[in-house]
């Protein structure tokens, strides 16, 4: 968590300085996405993110440069392996990837397999139509997925209240017949342990799961959004309620698993990780551009051959 705290805000920085054009910042929600992503079986589960998870990447053990450098738009397939890392790639469509999740899960029960489907959206994203097919088809199909909708309270500039019907998410899957749970997103513990429950039944063949994690974006949409349009920074400090990095350091020294000095040292160590991401990042330079060609079908075909001849023969000239 420590060291997603200091990824998360070098990644502003970087794209203020041009090394990446956007970002999506995770403030805030870090316990919600590292405790989920910590809780997932790396041999069996599949991991389904938005554009934000990159708490879940880091607690899944993704190579930060290869996840960071799917930002930089040079590169047509990413730079980490969705299959060995079981993150599928980035997915940028407001709740694409919550079909995603749900096709791969009713795969695993085709192929006899046992594994579940972790499947992240936001509360905005809740409004889709494609979460509504999402959850009947898992529904009706009993598909091992997990649905973790974490609530932030903001949809982009929206505040929950005026765009979800009702208040609340995890209500809506009694209306697919899914159990449906709130938890606390900013307490760790609370996070794995339903995380952990809602995999296991998936996995056990008694269909989906919805879990509601309540968090709070403490900072922009992305950045290219102002949140001093819709909100005070009074209103920020009201709703955000205890930050989950604080209500952790302080659970781990009233338990004194780690004093003072431990802690101090995850911190350097965490800054001279975000350092070596951006040494390696910035030292990728331009991707040649060929590579879209092996992203486009698992076997290739005559023409898909003929075009990358031709792309390559033009970029050799160039």
């Amino acid at each position: 968590m420590t060291e997603v705290r200091h990824l998360d805000r070098a990644a502003v920085a970087w794209q203020r300085q041009g090394i990446i054009p956007g970002y999506a910042p995770l403030l805030g929600q870090e316990a919600a996405q590292v405790g989920s992503g910590f809780a997932m079986d790396r041999t069996l589960d599949f991991a389904f993110p938005t554009y934000r998870e990159m708490g879940v990447a880091r607690a899944l053990d993704v190579d930060m440069t290869g996840y960071m450098a799917t930002h930089k738009a040079s590169w047509h397939g990413g730079l980490y392996n969705p299959v060995t890392s079981r993150l599928a790639p980035i997915q940028a469509v407001v709740a694409g990837s919550v079909l995603h999740a749900v096709g791969w899960a009713h795969g695993q029960t085709l192929a006899g397999e046992s594994g579940a489907a972790l499947s992240y959206f936001g509360d905005g994203a809740s409004s889709q139509g494609d979460v509504h097919e999402a959850m009947n088809f898992a529904a009706i199909l009993r598909a091992p997925v997990v649905f973790f909708v974490q609530n932030n309270g903001w949809a982009i500039s929206v505040p929950t209240e005026k765009q979800v019907a009702g208040g609340s998410v995890a209500a809506r899957g009694a209306g697919y017949g899914i159990p449906g749970v709130t938890i606390d997103g900013n307490d760790i513990e609370a996070v794995v342990h339903t995380t952990r429950w809602a995999l296991e039944r998936a996995r056990s063949g008694q269909g989906p799961v919805l879990i509601e994690a309540l968090t709070y974006r403490r900072g922009p949409h992305s950045t290219a959004d102002d949140p001093g349009r819709y909100r005070t920074l009074d209103e920020e400090r009201e709703s955000a309620g205890p930050d989950p990095m604080e209500r952790l350091r302080d659970r781990i020294l009233g338990a004194g698993i780690a004093d003072m000095e431990a802690l101090a040292g995850m911190e350097r160590e965490a800054a001279a990780a975000v350092d070596q991401v951006r040494i390696k990042l910035t030292g990728l330079g331009t991707q040649p551009g060929a590579e879209m060609f092996n992203f486009v079908f698992q076997e290739s075909t005559d023409s898909l051959n003929q075009q990358a001849e031709q792309w390559r023969k033009e970029s050799d000239h160039d």
